[in-house]
């Protein structure tokens, strides 16, 4: 079903990195959201007013603020398809994330006023008004929740959707809180036991922490998490395939939203090679990569002396102390600069969020290795921050 709609209703279906196609899919979710619950939001309200289970009614605001989710998930795929401007030069593809954050607010919200009215049930307990209409309507909604569900992670997942995944995983939230409230009803009825007030609130307390662990998760994009790794681990083959590439170093990657994705890197080429070949090269890896990987890559040259047998000799020292050196890695652009009294032997070194080590106790043991070589040789180091765990 979920594959006959999206070749149906969204024009291109293949192309999920196209930002058109990608809003296509967002109104096909929003309004397929709005649509389905708000027919669950009334019949649940009217069989809860029928029943006089809060429970239910309760259930049926639940479905309520769902239909304001898929709407608000609607506008948000609107506003981030907008083009760039000159206040926004990276566009508004962010404002996706801004969607899902809300939707899980709502949640929560949600998951705090079903506390409120199921405390206030246990407190003022009534009898349940059984009928088997009310289990039928409950048994359909439990399953077109799991369908919403599905649905909506399964394209979440297609086109790299925050926002959608949220709206699943409340879908996912209300077949539990359905099914729960159908079991108070069948307990009701067969134990004469009223236990509609206290599944509301083990409901209510599931739908809260199912909502902190989305504000959690929506969060983190706009807090500039770490790449996805398969995208850096591309970026890097892909660059260092190319004829004349010696290395690679500092590839920086920074997301503005789905499908707006920049990204930086230094390409180590031989010093003495021909000048004008190396930038061609260096200006098709960004040319081909961009294309490729659908982002934007600036590529930076860094010619590095092959033939040089002190800097050969510095290379291997230090690659022989950053082994020895937990959270240090990549070693990249070493020099040496001699002088008339000493030589600076400068270069960079990457330092992973995870190194215990400061700063002066890591230029302490590479200035022990290298003045064991020569006391006149002087260690200068540029520290650098891994912001993708690898390269």
């Amino acid at each position: 079903m979920t594959d006959f709609m999206c070749k149906r209703f969204v024009k291109n279906h293949e192309n999920t990195k196209e930002p058109q196609v990608r809003e296509g899919y967002g109104k096909l979710a929003s309004v397929v959201g709005i649509i389905s619950n708000a027919i669950l939001c009334i019949a649940k309200i009217l069989v809860g007013l029928i029943s006089g289970s809060i429970a239910i009614i309760a259930d049926g605001i639940n479905n309520l603020a769902d239909a304001s989710s898929s709407v608000i998930t609607l506008a948000g795929f609107k506003l981030s398809a907008l083009p760039e401007d000159d206040e926004h030069p990276y566009g508004h593809a962010r404002i996706e994330y801004i969607t899902g954050m809300i939707v899980s607010v709502l949640i929560v919200v949600v998951g705090v006023e079903l506390i409120k009215s199921s405390i206030d049930k246990i407190l003022h307990p009534e009898p349940l008004e059984f009928s088997w209409s009310m289990v039928i309507v409950l048994l359909l909604a439990i399953l077109l929740k799991v369908w919403q569900a599905m649905f909506n992670i399964k394209i979440g997942k297609k086109i790299n959707s925050v926002a959608l995944t949220a709206t699943g995983t409340d879908s996912r939230n209300d077949v539990i809180s359905t099914t729960a409230v159908l079991f108070s009803i069948i307990i009701g009825k067969m134990a004469n036991i009223q236990i509609d007030g206290y599944m509301g609130v083990l409901v209510a307390l599931f739908i809260i922490w199912s909502g902190i662990g989305l504000i959690k998760e929506t969060s983190s994009p706009l807090l500039g998490e770490a790449p996805d790794p398969d995208l850096v681990a591309a970026i890097s083959e892909m660059a260092s395939d190319f004829d004349g590439v010696l290395g690679i170093h500092d590839l920086v990657v920074h997301n503005y939203g789905p499908g707006k994705v920049f990204a930086s890197i230094h390409i180590e080429v031989d010093a003495n090679g021909d000048l004008m070949e190396s930038h061609d090269m260096v200006d098709n890896i960004e040319r081909q990569l961009s294309k490729k990987l659908h982002i934007v890559l600036t590529a930076h040259m860094d010619p590095i002396k092959v033939d040089d047998p002190i800097v050969a000799l510095m290379n291997e020292v230090t690659t022989k102390v950053t082994d020895s050196l937990d959270g240090i890695s990549n070693v990249h652009d070493l020099r040496v600069v001699p002088g008339p009294t000493h030589t600076n032997i400068i270069f960079d070194i990457v330092v992973n969020p995870s190194c215990k080590l400061s700063n002066k106790e890591i230029h302490q043991a590479f200035t022990d290795a290298i003045k064991a070589i020569d006391e006149n040789y002087f260690v200068v180091i540029n520290f650098d921050k891994n912001y993708v765990n690898q390269v």
